[in-house]
């Protein structure tokens, strides 16, 4: 029999080296990640406006009418709509609004003008859409083919 019984654990020291190799860890990834989460949310915002105006080029496409978006001034909403009569203005049933600002708190679009898309699947003239934020700023462009593309 053996008077000594084997007790398994973590010592003090032990714990305390762990403790502080994690905060130094913690330490180096904290910055990193707030640097990152700006450009994050930048990127997901241009593919989000990206992605609105393929699905708008290719509702004119398919529901053969014209669609068009109308960007609001100084903020980070814009119109989606099918011009139904083609009178160029929202009516009644025409109107699906999009708010980016809702999943992407910091970001502001500025655009140059309103993009139209044909039946033929291609806009009414170039459009440039500048989506900005505390990290960078990213151009979302669409050409006269209907092209749609982040620089």
């Amino acid at each position: 029999m053996s008077l000594h019984s084997k007790q398994s654990g973590f010592t003090l020291i032990e714990m305390m080296i762990v403790i502080a190799i994690l905060a130094i860890l913690a330490g180096i990834a904290i910055p990193n990640y707030l640097a990152w989460l700006p450009k994050s949310r930048l990127n997901g915002a241009s593919r989000q406006v990206m992605g609105d105006l393929m699905a708008a080029r290719m509702k004119a496409v398919s529901q053969n009418c014209d669609v068009r978006l109308a960007f609001v001034a100084g903020d980070a909403e814009y119109k989606i709509w099918t011009d139904n009569n083609n009178n160029d203005s929202i009516d009644s049933g025409e109107e699906i609004t999009k708010d980016i600002q809702s999943d992407y708190h910091d970001v502001t679009i500025d655009t140059d003008r309103n993009i139209e898309f044909s039946p033929r699947g291609t806009a009414n003239s170039y459009g440039n859409v500048t989506l900005t934020n505390s990290a960078s700023s990213r151009l979302v462009k669409v050409n006269i083919t209907g092209r749609v593309m982040i620089e």
